[in-house]
């Protein structure tokens, strides 16, 4: 089956009003700030062969308007919450009453963390989000309480480490300990789940470049997490787009922060290795 054929189908099954069209991602350079040139579009890392030949960030699949906004901090409405998490980081908190910056400096020094996370972290033996190691430093370090998975808290920091790494390639390690981890993610992205009976794969391998109604369906990468959406003005964390799309499959879906998600994270940011981190984006 082609893929316009495919995604006629699935769309069919989605019930979704309106004939989808074809509409190729925009030819564009994204320069944050005029200064930071990100990378958007690149070779397919080796292990996506056969699958994808160019990975591409879902910000060449929005509009003009919404592209513009991404460029420029002033204009980007995730970078309100970036400023926030700076006070955060420079709280004390906890029974310790250190601040992260007591450990690490200004934020600034922690440009290359969010580029390799999730990432397998010999002390704990697991594979780790970013959003759980920041939790382990809150309870072992500085004594507090873990923050929610999906808290705000939580998303503004995350912001603010993805912002500090800007332009960076993605470059999560898939080898090693990290590899059965790597593969219960794959197995989740192409997997077909609820009564739609649809994957990952089925919107963001298979159909991307499509639009549905009025959204254009990109490939599904994260290195924009955490976006802000303008559908529902606030940071989203990829979980949450991961519980939302699972749950728009009609199915019963996972919690954030679980295993399978930790997998699925690991799975879905290697397919877009090589792209820049770009966090926080814009997106529809």
């Amino acid at each position: 089956m082609t893929k316009k054929a495919w995604a006629l189908s699935a769309i069919g099954a989605l019930v979704l009003a309106g004939t989808p069209a074809l509409a190729d991602p925009v030819d564009a350079t994204l320069i944050l700030n005029e200064d930071i040139e990100i990378t958007t579009r690149t070779t397919a890392p080796d292990h996506l062969s056969g699958a994808l030949d160019e990975v591409m960030s879902g910000w060449l699949f929005r509009g003009v308007e919404t592209r513009a906004m991404q460029a420029d901090d002033f204009d980007n409405p995730g970078m309100i919450f970036v400023e926030k998490a700076e006070d955060l980081w420079n709280a004390a908190d906890g029974a310790e009453g250190k601040s992260c910056a007591d450990c690490h400096g200004d934020s600034s020094e922690m440009s290359g963390v969010r580029p390799v996370y999730p990432k397998y972290v010999e002390a704990a033996g697991e594979v780790r989000s970013l959003e759980m190691q920041i939790n382990d430093c809150r309870e072992t370090r500085m004594g507090a309480e873990p923050w929610k998975y999906t808290g705000s808290d939580m998303i503004d920091m995350t912001a603010l480490l993805a912002s500090v790494s800007r332009g960076l390639p993605v470059n999560v390690a898939i080898d090693g300990p990290a590899q059965s981890t790597w593969e219960k993610g794959k197995e989740m992205y192409y997997t077909r789940y609820g009564q739609l009976e649809l994957s990952c794969a089925n919107c963001h391998e298979d159909s991307y470049g499509l639009m549905i109604r009025a959204d254009h369906l990109s490939q599904g990468q994260i290195n924009g997490f955490p976006v802000y959406r303008l559908k529902n003005t606030k940071l989203n964390a990829a979980h949450s787009r991961f519980k939302g799309c699972v749950r728009d499959t009609r199915a019963e879906t996972f919690a954030p922060g679980s295993p399978e998600f930790v997998a699925l994270e690991l799975y879905v940011a290697s397919r877009g290795n090589g792209l820049s981190v770009e966090g926080p984006a814009v997106r529809n």
